[in-house]
């Protein structure tokens, strides 16, 4: 089954400032590279969104919520977090792997209609 991935708004600003964030102090090409990469990680949750594991937050919600990692190497630095709502794939946030866990006021359920 091919499922629709859909970006939040939150989801993409936090992309849009990691990237800003990235070449302010890294390196404009690996910005580009690291945002346009996962861009396509992403998307790529078009086909078995199921397999990524469980966030360790899902026991908090009432729903279930799954993550996804990418990086530019092999050391992942970010993850996706998302739900899988009927045929469509809802990503709700990115956070650096470091952050603090995500706390309830953050995704509520209707964020994943």
């Amino acid at each position: 089954m091919k499922y629709r991935v859909v970006v939040s708004q939150a989801a993409r600003n936090e992309l849009r400032d990691t990237s800003r964030w990235w070449a302010t102090h890294r390196s404009a090409v690996e910005a580009q590279r690291w945002y346009d990469g996962f861009l396509v990680a992403l998307y790529s949750l078009d086909t078995f969104p199921d397999s990524h594991s469980l966030a360790s937050e899902n026991d908090d919600y009432p729903f279930t919520i799954r993550e996804l990692h990418y990086g530019l190497s092999s050391h992942s630095t970010h993850r996706a977090v998302y739900a899988i709502v009927d045929d469509k794939v809802v990503v709700l946030t990115i956070r650096h792997v470091a952050q603090d866990r995500i706390t309830s006021e953050e995704i509520s359920p209707d964020d994943i209609q």
